[in-house]
């Protein structure tokens, strides 16, 4: 109990102090998660939205294979981005194993199904809502797309954040792709998970509280959205 009081207490330490090698890996884990989250953002909302006004055979198939692919194994992304970037794989000649970009890859595929569902369940609400009045105003399923992208920005903010929120606790995928090489592609869940094998508890509860505290910061966000999004459902396109 002493120990881990100790522990602790170093681990606010460095977190107070600004301790340079713990806000590298933190800076870097939020780089990643970030660009990973905007690229899976400018795919997925316009994918999800027009999945929503979209009519056709085997939508319905679609549909289920994006919501199935919501809870990808990580370590089964990790492997195929693995596969794809190795030396002998179709992108090996790219040399990007080992690097953040491919972090990012293996990020934006994991969150990129997440934003594109959460999308198209909002948007299709909203096309059901307002698909008379956009007709009215002389625009096609397609070109209404932008409108409801527009008035559902809120709730897309909350899509975006529980995709952040899935990329930058992730593990898994990034440790296979990426290699946790210090200075280099090590972030903040693998810096823990290495440091509690080494027994360096003092830095692994310091990114683990830095964690946690974004993730309270992440999950505050997406109540206080969600809020604002009640509160301006009767805004919008009804005052159109």
């Amino acid at each position: 109990m002493q120990d881990f009081a100790q522990a602790l207490l170093s681990a606010l330490a460095l977190v107070i102090t600004g301790d340079g090698e713990l806000w590298a890996i933190v800076l870097l884990s939020l780089k990643v998660s970030i660009t990973a989250v905007v690229f899976a953002a400018c795919v997925g909302m316009p994918l999800g939205a027009a999945l929503a006004v979209s009519r056709f055979r085997g939508r319905r198939v679609v549909t289920v294979i994006l919501n199935a692919l919501m809870g990808l194994p990580p370590v089964v992304v990790g492997l195929f981005v693995y596969l794809a970037l190795s030396a002998s794989g179709p992108l090996g000649v790219l040399h990007l194993l080992y690097t953040p970009t491919a972090m990012i890859i293996a990020q934006f595929i994991l969150v990129l199904p997440i934003v594109a569902t959460l999308t198209r369940q909002t948007v299709e609400d909203l096309d059901a809502e307002y698909r008379l009045q956009l007709r009215s105003f002389g625009l096609s399923r397609f070109s209404s797309v932008p409108t409801l992208l527009w008035d559902a920005r809120i709730s897309l903010m909350t899509a975006l954040l529980a995709g952040f929120g899935r990329a930058i606790a992730e593990v898994g995928a990034v440790i296979i792709v990426g290699g946790n090489i210090n200075h280099v592609t090590r972030v903040m869940t693998t810096t823990i998970a290495l440091e509690t094998s080494k027994g360096n508890l003092a830095l692994a509860l310091a990114l683990g509280v830095v964690l946690i505290l974004i993730a309270i910061l992440v999950n505050a966000a997406v109540s206080a959205l969600g809020t604002a999004s009640t509160r301006g459902a009767t805004t919008g396109l009804a005052h159109a």
